[in-house]
């Protein structure tokens, strides 16, 4: 990890870091499990859109890793697609408002809620910083939101090269890049607003 001075902001980082934790990994880890327990298959299909859709964050990790400054656009787009997820699909949101109140909806919807508003707070946050995606991603200013990615890098690779792990990065967000073009110019056309349509 660079050696630098520390900022300001940075508590705010680590504090948005934790979140992400809770809010989009924790959280509806353990509600895909519990709808899979319960077999609530509308709650099954968007929590698996949902865990596609977020994908991208465990892509900014490993961008993180190599201190890419394309690392904050991917973030920026991760942390906007996330509520777009879990709000666009009509047939979906019908059917959920039609389960009955019980433990497992009421928490999902509690979740839906709270990583909405994480979500597009997030984002918003990360405005100011957006400009390391174009500018001097090296200065401390930029720097200090590659800090969690270095952390991640010390517990779960490291005796991983970090210039091998962000490569590993870039190609995942190209994938990741092919399958949202394919979807929005392909499938969003055919199946619109209705998740269900493309399986049919």
């Amino acid at each position: 990890m660079p050696e630098r001075s520390q900022l300001w902001f940075e508590p705010l980082i680590w504090m948005d870091f934790r979140l992400a934790v809770i809010f989009t990994v924790l959280m509806p880890l353990i509600l895909l499990i519990w709808a899979f327990a319960q077999k609530t298959a509308v709650l099954q299909t968007l929590l698996i859109i949902y865990w596609r859709v977020s994908s991208l964050l465990a892509i900014t990790v490993y961008l993180g890793i190599g201190s890419l400054p394309i690392t904050f656009l991917a973030s920026f787009v991760g942390q906007t697609l996330i509520p777009l997820s879990l709000w666009f699909w009509a047939d979906l949101n019908e059917e959920i408002a039609d389960l009955p109140d019980r433990p497992l909806k009421l928490g999902f919807l509690a979740w839906r809620w709270a990583t909405t508003a994480y979500s597009t707070l997030s984002a918003i946050a990360l405005i100011p910083f957006l400009s390391c995606a174009f500018g001097d991603a090296k200065s401390d200013y930029c720097q200090a939101w590659f800090q969690p990615s270095w952390l991640y890098y010390q517990f779960f690779h490291p005796n991983s090269k970090p210039e091998f792990l962000s490569f590993l990065g870039i190609l995942a967000l190209v994938f990741y890049a092919l399958c949202l073009g394919y979807f929005l110019i392909v499938r969003l056309g055919k199946q619109g607003r209705s998740a269900m349509a493309g399986d049919e």
